[in-house]
């Protein structure tokens, strides 16, 4: 199989959200609680964050990434907020379909990328790792 990724338009997430919830909510289970899929599915809507679906020649929707713009005062950077497939793993398959997501944010102005993830992924990326978003409850 082939596998292909794509930009979902707000107008179509309503059609597919029962699709990609499962996914979405997979990846929420290592956030702290930042965000719930009801906070996204809003936020997807209003077009404050973006949807990107990876299918394969069955068209069925097996990974899903949420990302949102971030401006800071001399950049604006591609912020990758969750990434998440059927399996758990596929890494390898879908890690090359990241140049659609690239593409899409030098076409929105983006310098850099940067993504949330959890040590394991660090690796695997090979990305320039600058610093680790950490937290501690009070």
């Amino acid at each position: 199989m082939t596998p292909k990724a794509q930009f979902i338009h707000s107008s179509e997430v309503p059609f597919i959200w029962h699709k990609i919830k499962p996914l979405i909510d997979k990846a929420l289970v290592y956030s702290n609680g930042e965000m719930l899929t009801v906070d996204i599915l809003s936020s997807l809507l209003n077009k404050e964050l973006f949807l990107f679906i990876g299918t394969e020649d069955d068209d069925e929707i097996n990974s899903a990434l949420i990302a949102d713009l971030v401006d800071y005062p001399r950049k604006r950077v591609f912020r990758i907020l969750t990434w998440s497939t059927k399996s758990g793993h596929d890494f390898k398959l879908w890690i090359n379909l990241l140049n659609v997501v690239e593409d899409f944010a030098r076409n929105a102005g983006c310098t850099s990328l940067e993504a949330w993830v959890r040590k394991g992924l660090v690796k695997r990326l090979k990305w320039d790792h600058e610093r680790s978003v950490v937290t501690k409850k009070l």
